[in-house]
């Protein structure tokens, strides 16, 4: 199973650290294979890059089984551009 995990803003790396060590554990009880990937889409990228995402970040999301987002929001972005369209945009674009 393939996994893509957004840590997310503040908190939300942390509690998203801690989530995936249960993750993995179960997978390993359960015997399920799982690649486990982190995409760096967060406020702190979007400020460095002023992208929310990269060109092509809902096809790239669709080619995994799962997708783990952690709590999003970071008061450096005022208007939570970036939230809203990991959010929001994920899942409108991907139903």
């Amino acid at each position: 199973m393939r996994i893509a995990v957004i840590p997310g803003d503040g908190i939300g790396v942390d509690v998203t650290a801690e989530a995936l060590k249960a993750v993995r554990a179960a997978g390993e009880v359960f015997g399920q294979r799982l690649e486990i990937e982190t995409l760096p889409w967060s406020a702190d990228d979007y400020l460095k890059t002023g992208l929310t995402m990269p060109p092509g970040g809902y096809d790239q999301l669709r080619q995994f089984d799962a997708i783990f987002i952690g709590a999003l929001g970071d008061p450096r972005v005022p208007d939570n551009r970036h939230a809203r369209d990991i959010l929001l945009g994920t899942r409108f674009e991907l139903d």
